[in-house]
């Protein structure tokens, strides 16, 4: 196995961990996180814990792509591999900050969909033997959302110290390119959709 595909695997094991981290009823279990005043903002150590492993699963997915193009070693078990580590790492947290109502239930639900159909049409255009590259504003995307969701489970520090909804903003923005690229995504794709139709 390639480097980069070691490095999604554990992607994948990062994901999972931050997903229990923020998941086990630690109360239950007796045991309570230490908690900490940053201003006039109280911090649960176990969201910071839960960002500090988000962050590091989310440089590793610029990491895998980098190596994985710079040495012309992509395989297809590294697309599905990265595809599941995305998927689990940013939608599995989008779901719970939601239910935390930490987020809008608005915003997983927007990306949830849109992740849904673009899949589809990805395998609709595979089987014609078509790839669409991504767009850049797929690629903002990424980055707002990550930055969003990393900022969010920081408390929006230190932008929550003068009222400032960074995280908040990123994340609509992000959701809002989301859809853009997804209606793209679409549009490049829809000849081949509806080929057998007319």
């Amino acid at each position: 196995m390639n480097l980069p595909n070691k490095i999604t695997i554990t992607r994948i094991i990062l994901g999972v961990i931050v997903l229990l981290i923020l998941l086990i009823p630690w109360y239950a279990l007796g045991i309570e996180w230490p908690e900490y005043v940053v201003g006039s903002v109280l911090v649960n150590l176990k969201y910071i814990v839960a960002g500090i492993i988000f962050v590091i699963a989310a440089f590793s997915d610029f990491l895998d792509g980098y190596l994985a193009r710079k040495n012309n070693i992509v395989t297809d078990f590294g697309k599905v591999a990265d595809a599941i580590a995305d998927k689990i790492l940013v939608n599995g947290l989008l779901v719970i900050l939601a239910y935390e109502r930490s987020i809008s239930i608005v915003i997983p639900v927007l990306i949830i969909t849109r992740d849904i159909v673009v899949d589809s049409l990805k395998m609709v255009s595979g089987n014609h033997g078509k790839v669409v590259a991504a767009s850049i504003l797929g690629k903002i995307k990424t980055i707002f959302m990550l930055i969003g969701i990393a900022l969010t489970l920081f408390y929006n520090l230190p932008f929550e110290l003068v009222n400032f909804p960074f995280a908040e903003l990123l994340l609509f923005l992000a959701t809002i390119f989301s859809i853009i690229s997804g209606c793209q995504y679409y549009f490049k794709t829809k000849d081949l959709l509806f080929k057998n139709t007319k």
